[in-house]
């Protein structure tokens, strides 16, 4: 049997209503209609990588929290059904247990960690052939630092001044406020992962990069 998708709609719902946000704010906020979020919101249409960042961003949480139910705002163990207590305070997530999070284009995330991490996203993302982060073509800017790890196929990071592609084993740093997006256009999936830094680490990692460039 294949693992069910995280439904991302009514998730993204529940962390709304959580942080007290009307749809129609949200929609002004973002620029889009408050049907074409509500559409979002029930399913109707899958949002690309660039809504799903660019909504958890409006929203002030982590794109972690999608992955989060009942409770976004503070995870326990027995939230998740593929996720124990081994030993006092060691969670652990057997293989296959953590259900990912499908999006448009079927480019689908996957969280890495068994609970979410203060600070930190750790996600498994995967691109069908000819997929990318965006489906209107349009460049991808957000809080954090990001970096990249292509564990399978071919990828190819384009940012307002150039382009880098990239294969299995290879990798790349940046901050995520430079204009960015990921694009597979191979014929062949390929699978990235991902470590975003948002929380206090963010500025020591973007100033350690500079230094070192």
């Amino acid at each position: 049997m294949g693992e069910v998708p995280t439904q991302i709609g009514p998730r993204l719902r529940t962390l709304r209503v959580a942080t007290g946000r009307s749809l129609s704010s949200v929609a002004h906020e973002l620029g889009i209609s408050s049907s074409a979020l509500s559409q979002i919101e029930t399913g109707v249409m899958q949002p690309s990588v660039n809504r799903l960042i660019e909504l958890v961003g409006v929203l002030g949480v982590p794109v972690s929290a999608i992955f989060d139910d009942p409770g976004p705002f503070a995870p326990r163990p027995h939230d998740h059904a593929d996720v124990t207590e081994q030993l006092p305070g060691v969670l652990v997530a057997r293989a296959g247990g953590m259900s990912p999070a499908e999006l448009a284009e079927g480019v689908t995330y996957r969280r890495l960690s068994p609970a979410s991490l203060p600070g930190v996203d750790w996600f498994e993302s995967t691109y069908p052939p000819g997929s990318s982060s965006s489906i209107d073509g349009t460049m991808l800017v957000h809080a954090g630092y990001e970096s990249g790890w292509v564990a399978r196929g071919e990828l190819t990071f384009e940012f307002a001044d150039g382009k880098v592609r990239l294969g299995p084993g290879e990798s790349l740093s940046f901050p995520a406020s430079r204009p960015h997006r990921v694009i597979n256009d191979t014929a062949e999936p390929a699978v990235a992962i991902w470590l975003t830094l948002t929380g206090a680490g963010t500025g020591a990692a973007a100033a350690t990069a500079g230094a070192e460039a």
